[in-house]
Formats: structure tokens, sequence, C-alpha cells
């Protein structure tokens, strides 16, 4: 029996249009997803194009530089602008290899020892022969354990050094004998110390040490020492016995700073107040020290004195304050007639800060022939003619942080071969700079 076709027809139907509708709707939908991604290719493609071009647009049009060239103009050029930044016209020299803060420096009388102390409880003593050389022979002294120099100063020629640190019981004093830096590096033995002394201003640390000879009157000439606390008494010691000789007090809340004149006369010290204190220092006719007299007391300043020295002929102070002025003062007086030591001159402070408000100087000393001051507010060194009080250069970096202390060679040294005055400032950096003295113009 043979089947009728067209029975299986609607069977057929019902099965397939359902079926050929989803293959029809498939490749309807495969293809429309291939035509978006083939669109967002070409527009990811065309952007690339344009940001490349646009990059290219801002390139300069310059050739490019050799390999051979390019690597080695470009290591000159940071240099340049490091020596620039870093560089003054009267820099000459850097004696580095501090570990910590120098907390102060000085010279030895004849200008060819520098000394210096530093937070790291060393004290290093550079010898000299030319400021502009580039290795210095090096004696280093490590002080006692806990020992945190503040200051230093040359004793007995250039034979010795005190030093002044502050320990956990106060501050004390070591005085080190036979310590001039080696003329050849070789090995020398280790100076030993001579004399201590401990808790000499109690719990107080030393401000600043300073020395001078007893050249004056019936003086021996022997090195006596000044040390000044933070608090209001400063002591005379004898330099190469370490006995103290007298002590007084300022009475004025807190000491800024004391010294002692070239001849070994005077002592003078600034402090909370407007006011300088003088002391004069009676020497017996054996030449030792008799006592210490309260002499003079210099008024004219508003507000408190922050630093001051005096000028080779040890006659005269000059005197920095916070009222922004510099003044000049004559001490040669007949004091015991009650004549009053004089204001020769006065002079503005010619520095200021960005708003023009006036600074105040941190650091003063003059120079030896008694021409030049130098003077630092921060790590701001200037030089100014003592004669005018005008400008003759500054450095507005002179240290990448607050300068310490500042010293002058006492007496001419080789720089470059040629002598020179040469100055020498401490810093928080770690470093301690020698400094040429600019020009005096005659007006």
């Amino acid at each position: 029996m043979i089947s009728d076709p067209s029975s299986s027809i609607p069977f057929i139907s019902s099965i397939s249009i359902p079926l050929l509708t989803a293959i029809i709707g498939a490749v309807v939908a495969l293809l429309f997803v291939t035509d978006y991604l083939r669109r967002k290719r070409s527009e990811v493609a065309t952007i690339a194009q344009h940001l490349d071009a646009k990059v290219d647009d801002q390139k300069p049009s310059r050739p490019p530089p050799s390999k051979k060239s390019h690597p080695r103009s470009h290591h000159h050029a940071a240099a340049d602008k490091d020596q620039i930044k870093r560089h003054h016209p009267l820099d000459v020299n850097t004696l580095k290899g501090h570990g910590d803060d120098v907390t102060a420096l000085c010279f030895s009388p004849d200008g060819l020892n520098l000394a210096t102390v530093c937070g790291d409880g060393v004290v290093r003593i550079f010898r000299i022969d030319d400021a502009s050389s580039k290795s210095f022979k090096l004696l280093r002294l490590n002080l006692p354990a806990g020992a945190h120099p503040t200051a230093i100063a040359f004793s007995e020629g250039e034979t010795s050094v005190v030093v002044a640190a502050q320990t956990l019981s106060g501050s004390s004093l070591y005085m080190y004998a036979d310590v001039s830096a080696p003329k050849q590096q070789v090995k020398i033995p280790h100076p030993e110390i001579k004399w201590e002394h401990h808790k000499v201003h109690d719990r107080s640390s030393v401000l600043t040490l300073v020395g001078a000879s007893a050249t004056f009157g019936s003086g021996d000439g022997s090195t006596i020492l000044a040390s000044c606390s933070e608090g209001t008494d400063i002591k005379i010691w004898h330099g190469k016995s370490g006995k103290e000789l007298g002590t007084v007090d300022t009475n004025q809340l807190k000491n800024n700073m004391a010294t002692i004149s070239p001849n070994g006369r005077f002592l003078a010290a600034a402090a909370f107040t407007a006011d300088v204190k003088v002391w004069e220092i009676v020497y017996s006719k054996d030449g030792s020290v008799k006592e210490v007299l309260k002499v003079m007391q210099l008024k004219g300043h508003k507000s408190a004195v922050t630093c001051l020295c005096f000028t080779p002929s040890s006659e005269q102070i000059i005197t920095a304050s916070k009222d922004g002025s510099i003044r000049v003062w004559n001490i040669n007086v007949r004091y015991h007639l009650d004549e009053d030591p004089k204001t020769l001159k006065v002079f503005s402070i010619p520095l200021h800060d960005a708003k023009g408000s006036t600074l105040h100087y941190d650091h003063f000393r003059i120079s030896p022939d008694g021409k030049i001051l130098a003077a630092t507010s921060g790590s701001i060194l200037q030089w100014l003619c003592a004669e005018t009080g005008k400008v003759l250069d500054t450095a507005d970096k002179s240290h990448e942080g607050v300068i310490t202390g500042i010293a002058w060679a006492p007496q001419l040294i080789p720089a470059g071969g040629k002598p020179a005055l040469v100055l020498a400032t401490a810093a928080v950096d770690k470093k301690v700079k020698l400094w040429l003295t600019p020009e005096l113009h005659s007006s």
C-alpha cells in the first residue's frame, strides 16, 4: 500500500517553520553583531591616529641629537645649573666630613689651624695651609661618651683647645694639649685631657666660649677664657691651668653671648635686655687676675642686643639689636671719673625679609684689620663696611641651613697662593665653608 505524500505536509510545516524562524533570527543577530564590532574597531583606529597626529604636532621641530652628544650635553647642563645654584664668588672652599650639625668653630692665633665641634661628639682640627686647597690634613678628637660639644676656643697659642660640652649632669669643660693638625698625614698619639671641670654653670649649657691673651697692663700674656651660660652667669678661666678666675652675673633673665676684648682687659655681654654690661678684668703686679669689676653699661638700644664684638684696638664695641640698628661705642673713657661710653655711629641693619621687615643678626664679627663686619641671619651671610655700614656683598643661601658660628682667620693666610683675609662659617648642614673678603670701594 502506497501512502499519500500530501498527508505529511502539515506535520513538516508544523516542525520546520519555528526552526526556520529561529535560524533566520540567529543569522540576522550574528550579522548585526559582526557589523557593530567592525564599526567600533574602525572608530578606535581613527581616534588613535588622531591622537598620534596631535602628539606629533606638539613635539618641537628640531633634529634629534646624536647618541654620543645627548647624554654629555644633559650632564653638563645639570652640573652648570647646580654650580650656579650653590656657588657664590667669595665661596672658596667647603670642609666636609662632619657627621652632624657643626655647632661652633675657631681659628688658632696663627690662622693655620681651624677647630670645629660637631653634634657627633668629635672635635676636628684642620690644617689650613691654603684656603683653596683640595684636601686638608686633619686631627680628630673624640670627646667622652655622652658629651655634646657646644663651643670651642684655642688656649695657649696653637697648641691646645678648650671644649665646652653638655652632659646629663650639666655643662663641662675639657682642655686638650698638643692638638695642632699634622703637617703630614701621619699617625700621632691621641691628645689627652689636661684638665676638666663639670657642672661649671650648674645644668645650663655654654653658649659661647672665647679666649684672649692678657696683654693689657700687668697681664702676663697668658690666655684667659670666658664661658657664657644660657642662664645669667659668665665665668673667667685661666687657659693653661684651668683655674677659675672670677664669676659675674648679668642679672638679665638670660644671656645671648659674651666676649673678651683682644687685649684681655674687658668682658662684655649681650643679654635679654637692651643694655650691654661691661666688666674690667683687673690684673695684679704678678700678672694674675686680681678681680673682675663692672665698670660701665651701654645704653641706647630699644630692644635686646643679639650680638656684639670688640674692635681690634679693644677701645670700641659694635652691637647689633632687634631694634634694627647697629651701634659703635667708644669705651676708652675714664669710667672711674664717671665718664660714660659714647655712641660714635648708628647704622640701620640693611637686611629685610620678603615683607620688608628688618631682620636681626645672629652672629657678628669684625675682620682683624677692623675694616669689614661679617654678620649672619639664618642662612644669610653679609659683609658690611665697618666705617659706613654699607653692604659690600651678601650670600643669601650661604649654607643649606642656619649658620651656627663664624670666625675670621686672625692673620692673612694663603688662598690660591696669595695671602687673603679668610672667614669661616659653620652651619647645621654639616659643613664648614671658607670665604674670601669682598673689596672695599673708596667713596
